[in-house]
């Protein structure tokens, strides 16, 4: 088992960085691939960055390619979100995944909810313009 708890949310105004953390513990997490995603009500969760095992890859949503960047640290068994140039559409409810195994297979990137098996509990960020 694996346990992710976000933290660093808040509200921001638009145009504002914030980091967002993801805190692991459990079985190695540096043996998982992570991934952030991120849901506003009434829709459904989607894709927003994962990184590789190693922090070696990573891959980003069109909507955060250039803003947001994805870090791990595995000795401290966390993983990192830092979003930069907040918009209000970035509002949502974020939450941290991790996936036993790897991040892709061929050409596929594991984009998907379903591909993920352990989720946090999600952390608010608000954007106001």
């Amino acid at each position: 088992q694996v346990q992710l708890v976000e933290s660093g949310g808040g509200f921001m105004q638009a145009g504002d960085s914030l980091r967002l953390s993801c805190a692991a513990s459990g079985r190695t997490v540096s043996t998982y691939s992570m991934a952030w995603f991120r849901q506003v009500p009434g829709k459904e969760r989607e894709f927003v960055a994962l990184i590789s095992w190693s922090g070696g890859s990573t891959y980003y949503a069109d909507s955060v390619q250039g803003r947001f960047t994805i870090s791990r640290d595995n000795a401290k068994n966390t993983v990192y979100l830092q979003m930069s140039r907040l918009k209000p559409e970035d509002t949502a409810v974020y939450y941290c995944a991790a996936r036993l195994g790897t991040h892709l297979s061929g050409s596929y990137y594991y984009t998907a909810v379903h591909d993920y098996d352990y989720w946090g509990q999600g952390t608010q960020v608000t954007v106001s313009s």
